[in-house]
């Protein structure tokens, strides 16, 4: 048994799904079935019972659970006992930042970096908000400013911004107004980016939408917001974006982005960590104290 061997294994069970773990863990369905074949036989026990439709945890898969990920959490904690076991004098972090991330949080950040450099060197890792909770909760990153929710094991959750949200609508159709309705967009296709592209957040919006009349949807299998921008000025479609972006375009093809009437979507974003490493007997003590301190305080 190898540790990939566990890790794929809660992969699974966290999502009760090959195919949604294989995109979680970078890899294809049809081998990583193979390595939870390859467990079950080396433990002499089913793990999964599992069809086309449903995966769900046999009675030694929900037993394994909490032993795997103790195994894998002391594990990945490996680096970082070791460097506070070595009380090197300036340790290397890294703080996961998400793209977009808005400016006021960007300067609260260069403070932290400004004000830790005593005892840490903050260097910064781009990614999406699963990815960096999931490098959170490994020890890979010291910190994260993610887009929330967030519902992990063991991670704290600072929020510290809400961004309202508004429609991305066509000019043409939707360059006069100063708003716009949820009624008024049922006969209209909401497009989004690609999958994984999208914080969590969105899939709340995507219910939300359902269940004002909203039924079609395309789904771009690219992540750039400049390609939404791009279909929604085609007409009879819309996106959902910080009201924030830029509304101002004007020509042919123009778009606009408004505020709804009868909906007040908005995300936020937070700072995240491991809780166990900001106790006071934890590597992270002084960092994470720290950076809640600039965050929170007084513009």
């Amino acid at each position: 048994m190898e540790i990939f061997h566990l890790r794929y294994f809660v992969a699974v069970a966290e999502n009760l799904s090959f195919s949604r773990a294989a995109r979680q863990l970078n890899m294809a369905t049809s081998p990583l079935s193979q390595r939870i074949r390859d467990l079950e036989r080396e433990l002499g026990q089913r793990l999964f019972d599992r069809d086309s439709h449903h995966v769900a945890l046999t009675g030694a898969g929900a037993a394994l659970l909490p032993v795997a990920k103790d195994v894998l959490g002391r594990f990945d904690d490996i680096p970082w006992q070791l460097r506070r076991a070595l009380g090197s004098e300036r340790q290397t972090v890294y703080v996961g930042v998400v793209p977009a991330l808005h400016s006021q949080l960007r300067e609260r950040l260069e403070r932290v970096e400004e004000r830790c450099a005593e005892g840490f060197v903050v260097k910064r890792w781009p990614g999406n908000s699963a990815n960096l909770v999931k490098a959170v909760q490994r020890g890979d990153l010291a910190m994260a400013l993610v887009h929330l929710p967030v519902h992990a094991e063991g991670i704290e959750v600072l929020e510290l911004l809400r961004e309202p949200l508004g429609a991305l609508l066509p000019a043409a159709e939707f360059g006069s107004r100063s708003s716009v309705s949820l009624s008024e967009l049922t006969d209209h296709t909401y497009v989004t980016s690609a999958p994984g592209t999208l914080p969590t957040y969105f899939d709340q919006l995507r219910v939300r939408l359902k269940s004002a009349g909203i039924h079609k949807e395309i789904t771009l299998n690219i992540g750039d917001y400049a390609s939404v921008r791009e279909i929604v000025a085609n007409g009879s479609v819309f996106g959902i974006t910080l009201l924030s972006a830029n509304s101002g375009e004007s020509g042919r093809g123009a778009s606009v982005v408004l505020p709804f009437r009868d909906f007040s979507p908005a995300l936020a974003t937070g700072l995240i960590w491991r809780r166990d490493r900001a106790e006071p007997d934890g590597d992270l003590h002084g960092l994470v104290t720290e950076a809640g301190a600039v965050f929170t305080e007084a513009s």
